[in-house]
Protein backbone atom coordinates (compact mmCIF):
# COMPACT_ATOMS: atom_id res chain seq x y z
CA UNK A 1 0.00 0.00 0.00
CA UNK A 2 1.17 3.49 -0.87
CA UNK A 3 0.15 5.14 2.44
CA UNK A 4 0.32 3.47 5.89
CA UNK A 5 -2.09 3.51 8.78
CA UNK A 6 -0.36 6.45 10.44
CA UNK A 7 -0.82 8.77 7.49
CA UNK A 8 -4.48 7.88 7.22
CA UNK A 9 -5.13 8.59 10.88
CA UNK A 10 -3.32 11.94 10.71
CA UNK A 11 -5.34 12.92 7.64
CA UNK A 12 -8.61 11.97 9.33
CA UNK A 13 -7.73 13.99 12.42
CA UNK A 14 -6.92 17.08 10.36
CA UNK A 15 -10.24 16.86 8.49
CA UNK A 16 -12.19 16.49 11.73
CA UNK A 17 -10.42 19.51 13.24
CA UNK A 18 -11.19 21.68 10.21
CA UNK A 19 -14.83 20.62 10.33
CA UNK A 20 -15.06 21.48 14.02
CA UNK A 21 -13.60 24.95 13.34
CA UNK A 22 -15.39 26.05 10.16
CA UNK A 23 -18.78 24.30 10.30
CA UNK A 24 -20.09 26.41 13.24
CA UNK A 25 -18.97 29.57 11.43
CA UNK A 26 -21.12 28.68 8.43
CA UNK A 27 -24.26 28.29 10.50
CA UNK A 28 -23.75 31.27 12.84
CA UNK A 29 -25.65 34.50 11.94
CA UNK A 30 -23.82 37.84 11.89
CA UNK A 31 -24.52 40.28 14.68
CA UNK A 32 -27.11 42.96 13.87
CA UNK A 33 -25.98 46.49 12.93
CA UNK A 34 -27.59 48.00 15.99
CA UNK A 35 -25.42 45.92 18.28
CA UNK A 36 -22.22 47.06 16.62
CA UNK A 37 -20.35 49.85 18.41
CA UNK A 38 -20.40 53.19 16.58
CA UNK A 39 -17.57 55.70 16.70
CA UNK A 40 -18.32 58.70 18.83
CA UNK A 41 -16.73 62.18 18.73
CA UNK A 42 -17.06 64.49 21.68
CA UNK A 43 -16.01 68.16 21.75
CA UNK A 44 -15.29 69.77 25.05
CA UNK A 45 -16.67 73.22 25.79
CA UNK A 46 -14.18 76.10 25.53
CA UNK A 47 -12.52 77.23 28.69
CA UNK A 48 -13.08 80.82 29.68
CA UNK A 49 -9.87 82.75 30.11
CA UNK A 50 -9.76 86.06 31.86
CA UNK A 51 -8.37 88.81 29.62
CA UNK A 52 -6.51 91.89 30.79
CA UNK A 53 -5.63 94.99 28.74
CA UNK A 54 -1.89 95.54 28.46
CA UNK A 55 -0.55 99.07 28.26
CA UNK A 56 1.39 100.05 25.16
CA UNK A 57 5.11 99.77 25.78
CA UNK A 58 7.08 102.98 25.72
CA UNK A 59 10.70 103.09 24.61
CA UNK A 60 13.27 104.26 27.09
CA UNK A 61 14.50 107.82 27.06
CA UNK A 62 17.87 106.81 25.65
CA UNK A 63 16.27 105.41 22.50
CA UNK A 64 13.57 108.03 22.02
CA UNK A 65 15.99 110.67 20.73
CA UNK A 66 17.69 108.32 18.31
CA UNK A 67 14.37 107.17 16.83
CA UNK A 68 13.22 110.70 16.24
CA UNK A 69 16.55 111.67 14.70
CA UNK A 70 16.49 108.60 12.45
CA UNK A 71 12.93 109.36 11.38
CA UNK A 72 13.91 112.95 10.64
CA UNK A 73 16.94 111.85 8.65
CA UNK A 74 14.82 109.35 6.72
CA UNK A 75 12.25 112.04 5.92
CA UNK A 76 14.99 114.42 4.81
CA UNK A 77 16.59 111.72 2.66
CA UNK A 78 13.27 110.87 1.04
CA UNK A 79 12.59 114.56 0.43
CA UNK A 80 16.02 114.99 -1.13
CA UNK A 81 15.47 111.96 -3.32
CA UNK A 82 12.11 113.29 -4.43
CA UNK A 83 13.46 116.79 -5.13
CA UNK A 84 16.80 115.76 -6.62
CA UNK A 85 16.74 115.26 -10.43
CA UNK A 86 17.54 111.93 -11.91
CA UNK A 87 21.08 111.32 -13.01
CA UNK A 88 21.91 111.06 -16.65
CA UNK A 89 22.83 107.40 -16.33
CA UNK A 90 19.51 106.43 -14.65
CA UNK A 91 16.78 105.93 -17.33
CA UNK A 92 13.67 108.05 -16.77
CA UNK A 93 11.37 105.57 -18.49
CA UNK A 94 12.58 102.22 -19.92
CA UNK A 95 9.66 102.01 -22.35
CA UNK A 96 10.31 105.51 -23.67
CA UNK A 97 14.01 104.72 -24.08
CA UNK A 98 13.17 101.58 -26.05
CA UNK A 99 10.80 103.56 -28.25
CA UNK A 100 13.45 106.21 -28.90
CA UNK A 101 16.01 103.53 -29.76
CA UNK A 102 13.54 101.91 -32.18
CA UNK A 103 12.87 105.31 -33.78
CA UNK A 104 16.59 105.91 -34.19
CA UNK A 105 17.09 102.50 -35.82
CA UNK A 106 14.13 103.13 -38.12
CA UNK A 107 15.46 106.54 -39.14
CA UNK A 108 18.91 105.04 -39.78
CA UNK A 109 17.38 102.34 -41.97
CA UNK A 110 15.35 104.93 -43.89
CA UNK A 111 18.44 107.06 -44.45
CA UNK A 112 20.34 103.99 -45.68
CA UNK A 113 17.52 103.18 -48.10
CA UNK A 114 17.44 106.76 -49.35
CA UNK A 115 21.20 106.70 -49.89
CA UNK A 116 20.92 103.39 -51.76
CA UNK A 117 18.14 104.76 -53.96
CA UNK A 118 20.16 107.91 -54.61
CA UNK A 119 23.21 105.85 -55.59
CA UNK A 120 21.03 103.71 -57.88
CA UNK A 121 19.59 106.81 -59.53
CA UNK A 122 23.08 108.22 -59.99
CA UNK A 123 24.34 104.98 -61.51
CA UNK A 124 21.30 104.83 -63.82
CA UNK A 125 21.81 108.43 -64.93
CA UNK A 126 25.52 107.75 -65.46
CA UNK A 127 24.76 104.65 -67.55
CA UNK A 128 22.18 106.60 -69.56
CA UNK A 129 24.67 109.38 -70.22
CA UNK A 130 27.29 106.81 -71.25
CA UNK A 131 24.81 105.16 -73.61
CA UNK A 132 23.90 108.55 -75.04
CA UNK A 133 27.55 109.38 -75.53
CA UNK A 134 28.15 106.03 -77.20
CA UNK A 135 25.18 106.48 -79.51
CA UNK A 136 26.27 110.02 -80.33
CA UNK A 137 29.81 108.84 -81.06
CA UNK A 138 28.43 106.02 -83.19
CA UNK A 139 26.23 108.43 -85.08
CA UNK A 140 29.10 110.86 -85.55
CA UNK A 141 31.37 108.05 -86.72
CA UNK A 142 28.64 106.89 -89.11
CA UNK A 143 28.08 110.42 -90.29
CA UNK A 144 31.78 110.95 -90.70
CA UNK A 145 31.86 108.22 -93.34
CA UNK A 146 32.33 109.48 -96.86
CA UNK A 147 29.29 109.36 -99.14
CA UNK A 148 29.97 107.43 -102.29
CA UNK A 149 30.34 110.03 -105.10
CA UNK A 150 28.04 109.73 -108.06
CA UNK A 151 29.20 109.79 -111.69
CA UNK A 152 27.31 111.13 -114.66
CA UNK A 153 27.73 108.08 -116.91
CA UNK A 154 27.41 105.39 -114.24
CA UNK A 155 25.43 102.22 -114.89
CA UNK A 156 24.52 101.41 -111.27
CA UNK A 157 22.13 103.13 -108.84
CA UNK A 158 20.48 102.46 -105.50
CA UNK A 159 16.70 102.25 -105.69
CA UNK A 160 15.44 103.72 -102.43
CA UNK A 161 11.65 103.71 -102.93
CA UNK A 162 8.68 104.19 -105.25
CA UNK A 163 5.74 106.47 -104.45
CA UNK A 164 2.46 107.45 -105.98
CA UNK A 165 2.33 110.84 -104.25
CA UNK A 166 4.69 113.54 -105.52
CA UNK A 167 4.96 115.03 -102.05
CA UNK A 168 6.46 111.81 -100.73
CA UNK A 169 8.97 111.80 -103.56
CA UNK A 170 10.05 115.37 -102.83
CA UNK A 171 10.29 114.65 -99.10
CA UNK A 172 12.59 111.65 -99.65
CA UNK A 173 14.73 113.52 -102.17
CA UNK A 174 15.21 116.39 -99.69
CA UNK A 175 16.12 113.98 -96.92
CA UNK A 176 18.69 112.15 -99.05
CA UNK A 177 20.26 115.38 -100.26
CA UNK A 178 20.48 116.70 -96.70
CA UNK A 179 22.49 113.60 -95.83
CA UNK A 180 24.92 114.27 -98.68
CA UNK A 181 23.61 111.78 -101.26
CA UNK A 182 23.24 112.52 -104.95
CA UNK A 183 19.53 111.66 -105.39
CA UNK A 184 17.19 111.89 -108.35
CA UNK A 185 13.81 110.50 -109.39
CA UNK A 186 12.34 108.90 -112.52
CA UNK A 187 8.72 108.12 -113.37
CA UNK A 188 7.72 104.56 -114.03
CA UNK A 189 4.49 102.76 -114.90
CA UNK A 190 1.31 102.59 -112.81
CA UNK A 191 1.63 106.29 -111.89
CA UNK A 192 4.64 105.64 -109.66
CA UNK A 193 7.85 107.61 -109.28
CA UNK A 194 11.07 105.90 -108.14
CA UNK A 195 13.76 107.64 -106.10
CA UNK A 196 17.40 106.69 -106.79
CA UNK A 197 20.81 107.45 -105.31
CA UNK A 198 23.66 107.64 -107.77
CA UNK A 199 24.48 106.73 -110.43
CA UNK A 200 27.74 104.90 -109.75
CA UNK A 201 30.38 103.61 -112.06
CA UNK A 202 30.70 100.11 -110.47
CA UNK A 203 28.66 97.65 -108.46
CA UNK A 204 31.14 97.89 -105.60
CA UNK A 205 30.46 101.62 -105.29
CA UNK A 206 26.75 100.89 -105.42
CA UNK A 207 27.03 98.32 -102.60
CA UNK A 208 28.84 100.86 -100.47
CA UNK A 209 26.09 103.37 -101.19
CA UNK A 210 23.46 100.82 -100.10
CA UNK A 211 25.26 100.48 -96.77
CA UNK A 212 25.48 104.26 -96.36
CA UNK A 213 21.75 104.72 -97.05
CA UNK A 214 20.93 102.05 -94.47
CA UNK A 215 23.21 103.63 -91.87
CA UNK A 216 22.10 107.24 -92.41
CA UNK A 217 18.35 107.18 -93.04
CA UNK A 218 17.53 103.58 -92.04
CA UNK A 219 16.15 102.58 -95.44
CA UNK A 220 17.05 99.38 -97.25
CA UNK A 221 18.04 100.27 -100.79
CA UNK A 222 18.27 97.95 -103.80
CA UNK A 223 21.22 98.01 -106.19
CA UNK A 224 19.92 98.08 -109.81
CA UNK A 225 21.28 98.61 -113.29
CA UNK A 226 20.24 101.86 -114.93
CA UNK A 227 20.38 102.99 -118.52
CA UNK A 228 22.83 105.69 -119.39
Amino acid sequence: MKYGMRERLSGAIILIALGVIFVPMLFDEPAPREDRPEPSLSIDAPIDVERHDVAEPTPPASLAGTDSSEEGSEDEASGQEASAPRSETEPADPIADLAQAADRRLSEKESERESEKESERRSESASKSENANESASAASSAGAGDVEPAVEAGGWAVQVGSFGEPANVERLLARLRDEGFSAYSRPRGNDLTTVYVGPFGSSEAGERAVAEVKARINLQGLLVRVKE
